[in-house]
C-alpha cells in the first residue's frame, strides 16, 4: 500500500500539533505518494507497522487516492494540493489546484528577490500547501514588493 501525507499531516508537520515520536516523524517525511509502506519500513528508520497504523488513525497519512484530503508531495518537496474537481472551478474555468500551481512559482520568485529582508516571507510561501494558503499570504507579498510587481501574482490567483 502507498500512503501520502494529508493536509492535516502537512499542518502537523509544521506546527507539531499531532504528537509523533522522532522515529514516526522521520518515517512520516518519507511518505511521498510514491514509496510503499514496505519501502518505508525497510528504510531503516526503526519504525514498526503499528507506528504507521497510528499515523493513519491520527489522520496524518492516507492511502493514495483514498481521501480528498491526501496531498501528494513531489520529489522536489513542492506541495501539490489535491484536485477538488468541478467544485473548485472558478469563473475562468481554472481549478484552485491550477491557480496554486501557476501562482506558487511567481510568489517564490517575488519573495526570493527581496533577499534577506524577504527570507521569512519566502519560507512562508514555501510552506503553503494549498490555494487558500497562498491567497491568505498574498497581501503580505503585495505589501513587501508593491502592487506593480504583485500584479502577476494577483492575475495567477484570480484570473
Amino acid at each position: 500500500m502507498i500512503l501520502v501525507k494529508t493536509e492535516a499531516g502537512q499542518r502537523a508537520l509544521k506546527d507539531r500539533s499531532v504528537p509523533l515520536s522522532p522515529r514516526q516523524r522521520s518515517a512520516f517525511i518519507l511518505f511521498d505518494g510514491k514509496r510503499s509502506v514496505d519501502d518505508v519500513l525497510a528504510a531503516g528508520m526503526g519504525i514498526a507497522r503499528e507506528d504507521i497504523d497510528q499515523m493513519v488513525e491520527l489522520g496524518v497519512l492516507a492511502p493514495v487516492g483514498g481521501t480528498p484530503s491526501a496531498v501528494p508531495v513531489s520529489a522536489g518537496s513542492e506541495l501539490v494540493p489535491p484536485s477538488t474537481g468541478a467544485a473548485a472551478s472558478i469563473s475562468s474555468g481554472r481549478s484552485k489546484q491550477q491557480r496554486y500551481k501557476d501562482a506558487y512559482p511567481i510568489a517564490t520568485q517575488l519573495t526570493g528577490s527581496l533577499g534577506l529582508m524577504g527570507f521569512r516571507l519566502n519560507l512562508q510561501v514555501e510552506g503553503t500547501a494549498s490555494y487558500e494558503d497562498l491567497v491568505a499570504l498574498a497581501p503580505k507579498i503585495r505589501a513587501a514588493v508593491g502592487p506593480e510587481k504583485a500584479a502577476a501574482l494577483d492575475k495567477a490567483l484570480n484570473d
